[in-house]
């Protein structure tokens, strides 16, 4: 079996004037390490998903938490047989996660962080409306039960559910959820410029609350879409057997005869010339 190639999501709101000299120092280290993924980089902070050989990723956090304003930036890691990004991006935008909500700034505001124990006990209490801020497809692949389907396409639209459908209800506890918690970052943030007085969200995302809650305790249901050739993984935080649909674009089960097939592709790098045919 190959060495294992080892994946690092994380995030950080802080001031970052200096932005475009991080950008450049990324590359220059990004193509000296080998590194794959992709960094953005904004005035407010940073946001990647990146994988590589173990020593690629450690310095990469290692280069990040150098400067004093990234020390207490949470990281989730994950590992696979296989690298699961084709290339090495490193791109400058105006915010670390696309919203175009002004005001919506978690540096200035925003709800509750809940440990996984924490939002376990929350989200049984049903008076609690508990809304998961991704999109409708990555609902599809897992989701805490019970929680709301906002049934969109793009983050971009989560402002629209939250002006047409929960305004009325900005004396009720609001629990929210999202894969590694950027989203409920800035949505939390705008419910809180909104008026909402009791905001919520899951401190790490779903992808900290897989790795630290046992399954025999867990309210997680399926698995949980990745945005690599992942697709999803599993409650143990490895590759699930997702693939998508060449067709559609969508995520789809796989089915038996495909399952061997697909992980060597991966394996291999095919999967990156004509993905997902098998």
């Amino acid at each position: 079996m190959p060495d294992l190639c080892k994946i690092a999501a994380f995030y950080h709101f802080t001031d970052l004037p200096d932005f475009n000299l991080w950008a450049d120092r990324f590359v220059e280290h990004g193509l000296e390490v080998g590194l794959r993924g992709t960094l953005i980089l904004a005035p407010e902070g940073v946001n990647s998903t990146c994988s590589g050989s173990c020593e690629a990723i450690d310095s990469t956090i290692a280069l990040l938490k150098s400067d004093p304003r990234f020390e207490s930036m949470g990281i989730k890691y994950s590992y696979a047989d296989f690298n699961p990004f084709p290339k090495f991006k490193v791109k400058k935008k105006p915010e670390i996660v696309t919203f175009r909500q002004p005001g919506a700034d978690p540096r200035v505001d925003v709800g509750t962080y809940l440990d996984p124990e924490e939002w376990n006990e929350l989200i049984v209490d049903p008076d609690v409306i508990t809304i998961d801020t991704r999109n409708d497809y990555e609902v599809e692949v897992g989701h805490f039960k019970g929680a709301i389907n906002p049934n969109t396409d793009d983050f971009t639209e989560f402002s629209n559910f939250v002006d047409e459908h929960l305004l009325s209800h900005k004396d009720r506890k609001i629990a929210m959820y999202c894969t590694g918690g950027i989203r409920c970052e800035r949505s939390t943030a705008y419910l809180k410029q909104k008026g909402f007085k009791n905001v919520y969200h899951l401190k790490g995302g779903i992808l900290r609350y897989l790795e630290i809650m046992p399954k025999e305790k867990s309210l997680w249901n399926g698995d949980c879409f990745v945005f690599d050739y992942r697709v999803a993984v599993n409650h143990d935080l490895q590759p699930a057997k997702w693939k998508i649909d060449p067709e559609t674009g969508q995520p789809k089960p796989m089915n038996k005869g495909e399952i061997e097939k697909i992980a060597e592709r991966r394996r291999s790098g095919a999967i990156f010339k004509r993905p997902y045919t098998v």
